[in-house]
């Protein structure tokens, strides 16, 4: 199985033209930082990372996304850290709040979207003037099935054409999770969190757009179809229920994993449970964010201005959080200033993904 190191290296062996699209859309380097460890700390070095060389000479992988500026810099013995722990249950001892939904949860003015699974509440701290929580009936944000995801999804959807009903001018739909508290989550009873934005799209979605728009004007190709390509030629990519995904080179955090759906439905759902599952159970996801980003559900008011979001998929993306037990973040100021600092090895995460024997949907999957 190839290595994040290895990366510069199955660039250099592509096609001509595979390899000059993959370095249009990515600059890769392979960087090697040394130090020296006294003989005192010698003893402690290897065994907290395995071996002393190993931490006296380090390789490192910087890949940067030349069309939309967001890198990582990829070295997986930063996984080997000491991390102090703290006692950690995944539900908390906290009174339930989401255990009475109907009658300990308030309600948007236009109602609530009821689902088989879920119901929706009202966000009572709003972040958007239509925002919503989609509560599931199992506390538990690991103990979800196909079915239940294919219910959050309906139900959510059912949300968002009541709340664009209520304000026709809301029309950009987002639908995220925060996978327990070390994900984010407020409460931990299991909950996804629903906005509808107006005027425009969330910021992060709306740069996409542009990103895209702009490789297209200067290479006359599509940008998420050359994005899936460059993964699947350097081993990254794969297919479930019938949709391509791929493990990200320039992750917001560690087990960044993308699928690309057609519409926001049960297939996407589908393929969404299975990739989260053999996440958590084959490659240690212990905690998570992830969202669903798409184009406007709805057409424009009359008289509005018209965008183009053609190619523009609906991307279901899942992140890991770290260690729900551990005392320090998952992120810090390189993260947030410079650039995403990573200590999984994308190739690992993939090859969990793929070698999941549950999920038999899951296949690796080369993409011309």
């Amino acid at each position: 199985m190839p290595q994040i190191t290895d990366l510069p290296a199955l660039i250099a062996q592509l096609p001509e033209e595979r390899r000059l699209r993959f370095e249009r859309l990515f600059d890769a380097q392979l960087e090697i930082g040394y130090c020296l460890a006294p003989e005192p700390m010698r003893d402690w070095v290897s065994r907290q990372f395995g071996a002393v060389n190993d931490v006296e000479t380090q390789y490192i992988v910087r890949v940067t996304n030349r069309i939309t500026w967001e890198g990582a810099a990829f070295n997986p013995l930063r996984a080997r850290r000491p991390v102090k722990r703290r006692i950690h249950t995944r539900t908390g001892n906290e009174p339930d709040l989401f255990a009475d939904p109907l009658r300990m949860t308030t309600a948007d003015v236009f109602g609530r979207a009821v689902g088989n699974h879920c119901v929706t509440s009202s966000n009572p701290a709003r972040w958007d003037g239509q925002c919503a929580v989609l509560i599931f009936r199992e506390p538990d944000p690991f103990a979800f099935t196909a079915d239940q995801m294919r219910d959050y999804f309906r139900t959510a959807l059912d949300w968002a054409r009541q709340a664009h009903q209520a304000d026709a001018d809301a029309r950009y739909f987002i639908w995220m999770w925060n996978g327990g508290p070390a994900g984010g989550a407020s409460i931990a009873h299991a909950h996804a969190q629903l906005g509808l934005a107006r005027a425009r799209h969330y910021a992060k979605i709306e740069g996409l757009r542009r990103a895209a728009l702009s490789y297209r004007e200067h290479h006359g190709a599509d940008y998420f179809q050359d994005l899936l390509a460059a993964h699947a030629d350097v081993g990254l990519s794969f297919e479930v229920n019938g949709l391509p995904g791929f493990v990200s080179l320039t992750p917001l955090r560690g087990k960044d994993t993308w699928i690309l759906g057609r519409a926001f439905d049960d297939q996407l759902a589908g393929a969404f449970a299975g990739v989260l599952r053999a996440l958590i159970e084959r490659a240690d996801l212990q905690a998570f964010d992830a969202a669903v980003l798409m184009p406007p559900l709805f057409g424009p008011l009359p008289g509005a201005p018209t965008e183009d979001w053609s190619g523009f998929p609906f991307i279901a993306r899942i992140v890991d959080r770290g260690r729900p037990d551990a005392l320090s973040s998952d992120i810090g100021a390189l993260d947030l200033f410079a650039q995403s600092v990573i200590a999984h090895d994308p190739f690992a995460v993939h090859q969990a993904i793929i070698g999941a024997p549950q999920q038999p949907g899951l296949q690796s999957k080369h993409v011309n």
